[in-house]
């Protein structure tokens, strides 16, 4: 069986990988993620492309010093209304991107691509589309008291598996997208490859 490598830190990602049964090697990818994100808005690209576009630059950098292993790169983005909204870097912004959420629905794109002899050889970008309660000023600032700095971690400022689901009233697509992984796509290309076991 060859190796799986996760160009991530996301614990979340690694634990997801791991609880379905695929053993795999973490190793963070060191990719200007602004600088990406900047250039391909500038060029007026759209956001599922700049997940795609991050998620392949991850995947390249780590995939290229051990090409003979299945490296997958990831990234999320959020998609307001065609606008990138990006982590919180402080409490007072993440009570910000909360209140430009609350009471809308936005997007979620999770994109993974698989490097494998130093090329891309398998892409998928999962999409969901989650509609948020109307939030109050006082609700916005327990739930961040309760929660920061777990959630500046995540786009959106929310867990969804966690207290972050009261924050939604509906949510359609992919479960495991939301959480930062096309996770079902991608175990069934990993096991047609024959790289995990049926």
């Amino acid at each position: 069986m060859s190796d799986v490598i996760l160009a991530s830190k996301s614990s979340i990602r690694a634990q997801l990988l791991r609880n379905a049964g695929v053993p795999v090697r973490v190793t963070s990818a060191a990719v200007d993620e602004d600088m990406i994100k900047r250039s391909l808005q500038a060029e007026g690209h759209r956001p599922r492309d700049v997940a795609d576009a991050l998620a392949e630059a991850k995947a390249h950098r780590v995939g290229q010093k051990d090409p003979g292993s299945f490296t997958i790169g990831c990234d999320q983005v959020l998609d307001l209304d065609g606008a990138l909204l990006s982590k919180a870097e402080t409490p007072e912004e993440a009570a910000e991107h909360l209140e430009r959420l609350s009471d809308r629905t936005h997007r979620l794109y999770s994109a993974a691509v698989i490097f494998h002899e130093a090329r891309p050889i398998w892409r998928h970008i999962g999409e969901a589309r989650l509609t948020m309660r109307r939030l109050s000023a006082g609700y916005i600032a327990s739930y961040l008291d309760r929660n920061w700095p777990e959630v500046g971690s995540s786009v959106g400022v929310y867990q969804i598996e966690a207290e972050g689901s009261r924050l939604f009233s509906r949510i359609d697509g992919d479960y495991f997208s939301i959480l930062g992984l096309p996770l079902l796509p991608l175990l069934t290309f990993l096991t047609d490859r024959g790289v995990i076991e049926t």
